[in-house]
């Protein structure tokens, strides 16, 4: 007799996008699923990264795009769902950051990074949405712990991911009668370049010190861990992503965790904030021209 692991669906055959798939967390997923026997899909900005991707992963179907630009989500969602004749999951994952005092830092900051990761996820959630809205269907829009506990010079990331938060929670009330699944993705401090960019700087150093920790409670984990918990929570089409795992617990007690950590983050708090309004800190992945801060 064969036994199947039901707490493990298999994802052979499930036709999966996933943007900001040049590199870090989006790349590495896209590796995972064609290994685990998914069709994917690849979506970013880095032409020659992404192309890499995509023979890594079966000769791929792959897109430039800038998934702020709707015109481009469009076709890149089209693309694919011609490709792969149809799609089944959608992963939101193209996302920026850059630190910013919310009292005398760049506002371009905010701009870019709210084009990117609020409206960059809508754009993708509302082109791949009514191609995963079936019985198998699933959409994935990845957030962060920031969305839930909000740290010093992290006001515009933070309130992007919110914003993803918010975008993930609507739209699963909105596919529900179609049988669709949505989730939500939350990540502390992944091994990413996104995390040694956003955080490698003297505003950054001057706050954390050695910690490295933009949580205050955890160092840099492996980006493996993110990977295992999206491989699992694709499968099984989970409302709740989390690595490590003690983002789970706190994302229930976010109202007692915030005043901790605005303690937690007072020392070297205003010789960071000096450093980052003069600090010119780019933003973890480059813009297309015209729209960098």
């Amino acid at each position: 007799m064969k036994f199947t692991n039901q707490s493990s669906p298999s994802l052979t055959g499930r036709r999966v996008l996933i943007t900001g798939a040049a590199r870090g967390i989006g790349a590495a997923l896209a590796d995972r699923l064609h290994a685990r026997g998914a069709r994917v899909a690849v979506a970013g900005l880095e032409p020659d990264l992404l192309a890499a991707v995509a023979a890594r992963c079966g000769d791929a179907p792959w897109s430039v795009c800038d998934v702020a630009d709707r015109d481009q989500v469009e076709a890149a969602v089209a693309h694919a769902v011609a490709a792969l004749g149809g799609l089944d999951v959608v992963v939101a994952n193209a996302g920026v950051a850059a630190q910013l005092p919310v009292l005398g830092g760049d506002p371009r900051v905010w701009d870019a990074t709210l084009r990117v990761n609020a409206t960059g996820t809508y754009n993708t959630l509302r082109a791949a949405g009514p191609h995963i809205a079936h019985r198998r269907g699933y959409a994935l829009a990845v957030s962060s712990a920031a969305a839930a506990v909000n740290l010093p010079l992290l006001g515009a990331y933070s309130a992007s991911k919110a914003a993803v938060e918010a975008l993930g929670n609507t739209l699963r009330a909105e596919l529900r009668p179609t049988g669709a699944r949505v989730g939500v993705a939350y990540f502390a401090e992944l091994d990413t370049d996104m995390t040694s960019r956003g955080f490698g700087t003297q505003a950054a150093a001057a706050l954390i010190g050695k910690r490295r920790s933009a949580s205050g409670l955890s160092g840099v984990t492996p980006l493996s861990a993110g990977i295992d918990a999206l491989e699992r929570g694709i499968a099984r089409r989970s409302r709740r992503v989390v690595a490590p795992g003690w983002v789970g617990a706190v994302l229930p007690v976010r109202m007692l965790a915030q005043p901790v950590m605005d303690l937690l983050v007072q020392r070297g708090l205003a010789r960071a904030l000096e450093i980052a309004r003069t600090e010119d800190a780019p933003l973890t992945t480059a813009q297309p021209a015209g729209e960098d801060a």
